[in-house]
This record gives structure tokens, sequence and C-alpha cells, in this order.
């Protein structure tokens, strides 16, 4: 999924880990961000902005975790947050459906009761970061 943000890219990084922050009690955390342009930058190339914000759900992510510890090959989540060549900025995150659908079948787990929750609060803390 990708939508445009009306912010700058680091207000809407600062934006969605905000609001995912804004849902800890429910279990969500930033575990880290990862600052691609930076790192680049480091060995004399350039790139435009391009952060990744790693984040989940431990209370979610665990239990398969255990269960199947390669699945921590492909989880927790990340959000992109990046600038095109017009200077446009756009956050990028793979759906509920792709991480329940294809990632988890991968490695052999069966898809939870109901992912309502997960897509709900995929879709407030986007909309929160670029509206």
């Amino acid at each position: 999924i990708t939508k445009p943000s009306k912010y700058s890219v680091q207000e809407t990084v600062s934006r969605f880990e905000a609001a995912v922050k804004a849902k800890e009690a429910a279990g969500f955390t930033v575990f880290t961000e990862i600052d691609h342009a930076a790192a680049a930058k480091k060995f004399g190339l350039d790139m435009r902005p391009r952060t990744v914000i790693v984040f989940g759900n431990p209370k979610l992510g665990t239990p398969a975790m255990v269960k199947t510890p390669l699945l921590a090959i492909d989880v927790p989540p990340k959000a992109l947050v990046w600038e095109d060549d017009q200077g446009k900025v756009w956050l990028s995150y793979n759906s509920a459906d792709y991480l329940y659908k294809t990632i988890y079948p991968r490695h052999g787990l069966s898809r939870p009761p109901s992912i309502a929750p997960f897509v709900k609060a995929l879709d407030e803390m986007s909309d929160h970061a670029t509206k």
C-alpha cells in the first residue's frame, strides 16, 4: 500500500511513529528507524530520503514467532517513507492481507481468525502520518 503524504519525509516519519506509539496500550511499538539516505551519504553516495520504520505488536507476533522462529526474517512489519524524483513524499507498507496470506503461509502458519483489527490499525496509523 502506498499513500501520498502532505508532509515532509521527516514529518511523515515523526507522525507515523507517534501514531504507532499512541497504540502502545494495544501492544504496538516502534523498534527502530533505518535512514538509507544517511547511510549512503557516509559512503559518498547520494539518495533521496528513504527511511524505514520497523514497528509491530509483540502481543500478536511473539506467539507465532515462538512457534516458527524463521518468521522473524519477515516480521515485524516495516513502513517506508520516501521522496520521489519530483520531491513528492510517500508512505508505503505491506498490507495485512499480504502478511497473513503470503508471509504466514510461507512459514506454515495459518491466518488468524480476524485480521480486521490489524487492518484498522494500519489504516489509522498511515492516515495519521500522511493526511
